[in-house]
């Protein structure tokens, strides 16, 4: 389609009031079109959603289409306000006008990074050899290589790497230190293969996965759900797990502590009453207590704050994890990876929310069938000594450092919808 016709496009749907639409008609042609079509499609977008800054960038861009400066604004704005995606195509020439400018090498890595295309930001950076400075851009490289599931050159970099002169980059080595020491306890442990998201999700985040979707593995999800109806029946066997993983890795809180709002009260009760013990109220400053949360990404920035670091002995649990929009903290067990979940008690289209007492739900948890679903019969086998053996190789490097949010799904990648 030509990029006219798809300018058209954007500007009909827009008109139509459908902006997402809008978005999504530019995708396919993001690096193929013209960058004064490009340009002026972004602006139609950016004036439709009221982003002042970004039309003005774009227009300037229309005009000026080999103008570094120009190009650069535009390619800012676009990862600023969302859409990193329409950056890469002005970024990319930009550099290749100014090929020696840090800060446009910067950018254009931002913007891969962003739309998750880790081994081409990889390759980017790789691909100045000895002349990377070290910080941020071999920084940036380890960090590529590792969520493009490359360790020999993440390895390979970050050995050469230098302390930072910057304090600001302390927090973000320490970070990827954890990352690589976590990477070396998994690949020990047999685990980091291409489609080994259990493995990778220790890695990367430092939670351990407690159950893998049994249907579409070989059909693009690898072991992550899409949309997830949820059953009493997942959520015990979520809970079965957790109580695996915590005796594995020799792990004995003394309380569940329970999270505000319905679905946490429900889940928590049925944590506390599978694992026999008492539920109390959160409390941050509460050691030895086992944290228990149905989705965090229902709670405000407060309480996830307080989350982000651990008091002693203290294990987060998550039971649905979004992996589309990770939430701001990083659960030590994620119960399973699903882009949207639907909870057995909420409202799902004509089906009323369950008016019940949260008690009563959670009786329903306890008393499931734990047995796992046997899916499609196209998945691979994830057997209970399987995650007792990853857990116990790998609790060494488990619960350390603060929940951080990690925004990339890495190496193993899902079909996403929508």
């Amino acid at each position: 389609m030509a990029m006219t016709q798809t300018t058209d496009d954007v500007r009909r749907l827009i008109k139509a009031g459908d902006l997402p639409g809008a978005v999504r008609s530019l995708r396919p042609h993001a690096e193929t079109a013209p960058l004064t079509d490009l340009a002026k499609a972004t602006r139609y977008l950016a004036e439709a959603a009221g982003f002042g800054d970004l039309a003005r960038a774009a227009k300037a861009a229309a005009r000026r289409p080999d103008d570094p400066r120009a190009l650069y604004d535009l390619g800012y704005g676009c990862v600023e306000h969302g859409i990193a995606f329409l950056a890469v195509a002005p970024l990319r020439r930009a550099l290749a006008l100014v090929p020696d400018s840090r800060r446009l090498l910067q950018e254009l890595t931002s913007a891969l990074e962003d739309g998750h295309r880790h081994a081409e930001a990889a390759a980017l950076l790789a691909g100045r050899g000895a002349g990377l400075a070290p910080w941020p851009e071999q920084y940036l490289l380890v960090h590529n290589a590792l969520f493009a599931g490359d360790l020999d050159t993440a390895r390979r970099t970050a050995a050469a790497l230098p302390d930072p002169e910057d304090s600001v980059w302390l927090g973000a080595r320490d970070r990827q230190r954890r990352i690589l020491s976590r990477a070396a306890l998994a690949e020990a442990a047999g685990a980091l293969g291409g489609q080994d998201l259990r493995g990778w999700h220790f890695a990367l985040t430092g939670g351990l996965l407690a159950t893998l979707s049994p249907y579409g593995f070989d059909a693009g999800m690898t072991g992550r759900y899409a949309y997830l109806g949820d059953s009493p029946a997942l959520c015990r066997r979520g809970l079965e797990r957790l109580g695996l993983i915590l005796a594995a890795a020799g792990r004995s809180p003394a309380t569940v502590s329970l999270l505000p709002g319905r679905s946490c009260h429900v889940i928590g009760l049925a944590a506390a009453g599978l694992l026999g013990l008492p539920a109390v109220p959160y409390d941050p400053a509460r050691t030895d207590t086992l944290v228990v949360a149905y989705d965090l990404n229902a709670h405000d920035s407060g309480l996830l704050s307080a989350l982000h670091g651990r008091a002693d002995g203290q294990v987060l649990y998550e039971h649905t994890t979004c992996w589309t929009d990770p939430p701001a903290v990083t659960a030590d067990v994620s119960g399973l990876l699903a882009q949207y979940t639907a909870a057995p008690w909420a409202q799902q289209g004509e089906r009323p929310a369950a008016p019940r007492p949260a008690e009563e739900i959670a009786r329903d948890i306890v008393t499931a069938d734990p047995a796992p679903d046997e899916g499609d019969g196209r998945t691979p086998a994830d057997p209970d000594e399987a995650l007792r053996a990853f857990t116990a190789a790998v609790s060494a490097g488990w619960l350390s450092g603060p929940r951080d949010r990690v925004r990339s799904p890495g190496p193993v990648r899902s079909s996403r919808f929508g």
